[in-house]
């Protein structure tokens, strides 16, 4: 394999040991680290490839204007703004093939806002002292981050640090060599959903869409599912979006922490991607099954669907919120759009018999949805349940017209 090169970050000033320990485990491992210091104290033990002169030139100020600055929090704000610029610069041109940073919470506030910046699919390693906290909040963790816990790392090496950077070194330097890089070479579809067993849709379409020759890329709507969609529609990487799992703007409207965050359903929408939309599981608030339930949940109905993730079924009021919010957002779109509306359900656990079934409060979605839907938006009301054969058929027909009228490229996105 071919020598890989990996950006590493780090403040050299105060973690020369450990940067220098990390370059000699990455050139130790056949690659080569470029070096960039992002302290704001001083010189380090060596010299790095890119100082933190040149990271604060990035940012717009001057090394000494941070300093003279005198407040830690926005000195490291400006160093990351700088890093970001010069990473992003790095990628683009080709010179670097994985982001490895290191840091306590200063350093992993900023190893965040560089990891964030590159595309989904690029190797990125943060060790930090405070991995996987819940300091850490989910709308600025990158869906495809690793993380390595900085055990014993606050301060110097020592058996415990130096075992925890020579994981992270070989966590990217692994992901640098065996990456497959997606190549986009047939046009993507991305979709959101849930597990099987509460939306069945993919089932069907994913083989038919096949058929046709576009590639279906499926979505985990569970927060960063739905992030790491969002972002990727953002990029232009799909010809067209069956955002058919709506549940994370549900859980965000509802205060709960499996959100997506506040532009869920709007960025292919402002993008200009065609988006085919319907409601699967906007019945649902889901929390931390381990935890207590938001407290918009009240006593209604609740499915724990593991140890991790539990559900409960939203009233009357919040479902019709729920409709108009989707019509708000759907306004938005600059691109083709239509709602599929499917009046009998929105997911497993709703039809007759189950924990969730509530016809009340599908009819106001139902009438809700109808209601706000915008002008621009296609409505497609459906007498079916959304795990019916019906309402892929009806998703079909809509791709259908799309693509034979140009609004769906058969080419690959950008």
């Amino acid at each position: 394999m071919s020598s890989k090169t990996i950006l590493l970050i780090g403040t050299v000033d105060t973690k020369s040991d450990e940067v220098a320990f990390m370059r000699e485990c990455i050139e130790g491992a056949g690659g080569r680290a470029l070096v960039m210091d992002v302290g704001v104290l001083g010189r380090g033990g060596f010299a790095p490839d890119i100082p933190n002169t040149e990271v604060a030139q990035a940012a717009g100020v001057t090394l000494a204007q941070i300093i003279d600055g005198g407040d830690e929090n926005t000195a490291m704000t400006l160093m990351a703004q700088g890093a970001t610029l010069l990473a992003t610069q790095l990628r683009a041109q080709g010179r670097i093939d994985g982001l490895l940073a290191l840091g306590g919470t200063m350093g992993t506030d900023l190893a965040l806002d560089v990891a964030s910046a590159l595309p989904l699919g690029f190797p990125k390693v943060v060790v930090s002292t405070i991995s996987y906290s819940p300091l850490l909040p989910p709308d600025r963790i990158p869906p495809d981050l690793i993380m390595v816990l900085w055990a014993g790392g606050l301060y110097g090496l020592n058996a415990l640090c130096r075992s925890a950077l020579s994981q992270a070194v070989g966590a990217v330097m692994g992901a640098a060599r065996c990456v497959v890089a997606p190549r986009f070479e047939r046009p993507l579809v991305g979709m959101t959903s849930l597990g099987s067993s509460a939306l069945t849709y993919m089932k069907t379409l994913k083989p038919a869409l096949e058929q046709r020759g576009f590639d279906l890329a499926v979505f985990h709507a569970t927060g960063m599912g739905g992030r790491a969609f969002e972002a990727l529609a953002a990029q232009g990487r799909f010809v067209a979006v069956m955002d058919f799992c709506l549940q994370e703007l549900v859980n965000h409207l509802g205060g709960s922490c499996v959100s997506a965050g506040a532009n869920r359903l709007r960025v292919a929408g402002r993008a200009g991607v065609p988006q085919i939309v319907a409601p699967g599981a906007t019945d649902m608030l889901d929390f931390p099954a381990w935890g207590a339930a938001p407290a918009s949940a009240g006593d209604r109905p609740r499915r724990d669907h593991n140890r991790l993730i539990a559900s409960v079924c939203i009233d009357a009021g919040q479902r019709s919120a729920v409709g108009r919010a989707i019509g708000e957002r759907l306004a938005e779109a600059t691109g083709p759009t239509c709602l599929l509306l499917p009046t009998q359900g929105v997911e497993g656990w709703d039809r007759p018999g189950q924990p969730l079934h509530d016809p009340e409060g599908l009819a106001a979605f139902v009438e809700s949805a109808r209601r706000h839907a915008p002008p621009n938006v296609e409505l497609v009301e459906l007498d079916a349940h959304i795990n019916d054969p019906a309402f892929a058929d009806a998703a079909l027909r809509v791709f259908d017209q799309w693509v034979a009228d140009g609004r769906i490229s058969r080419g690959a996105a950008t």
